[in-house]
């Protein structure tokens, strides 16, 4: 798994590639929980994401109650199918605020 940080204007987008399994995941959780300590609202690209286990599904909802306890904003941005069908099968694509792109958010935060 890769992880890419990059900053907009008044939020940052993570973005994660290929599989987040037990093996990485832990990774992922320490960079969500990382750029939420900054304050700043966070937008999870899953856009590359090839494969989804429960314990990257577990860092998602982790990023997530954090942040609603901060009244930060949290999202997940271009949601790959692989990503879609565990969140799915988990019903989570109707707890977490998906967006189809990052210009889609920006417009949405405006």
């Amino acid at each position: 798994m890769n992880i890419n940080t990059l900053e907009g204007e008044g939020y940052t987008i993570i973005g994660l590639e290929g599989d987040v399994d037990l093996s990485c995941s832990p990774d992922a959780r320490k960079s969500i929980l990382d750029v939420l300590q900054t304050n700043k609202n966070l937008l999870i690209d899953l856009g590359k994401v090839s494969y989804i286990d429960s314990s990257g599904v577990a860092s998602l909802v982790e990023g997530y109650q954090t942040a609603k306890k901060q009244a930060l904003k949290f999202g997940l941005v271009g949601v790959s199918d692989a990503a879609m069908s565990v969140l799915k099968l988990a019903r989570l694509d109707k707890v977490f605020p998906i967006h189809d792109s990052v210009a889609e958010f920006e417009k949405e935060d405006a």
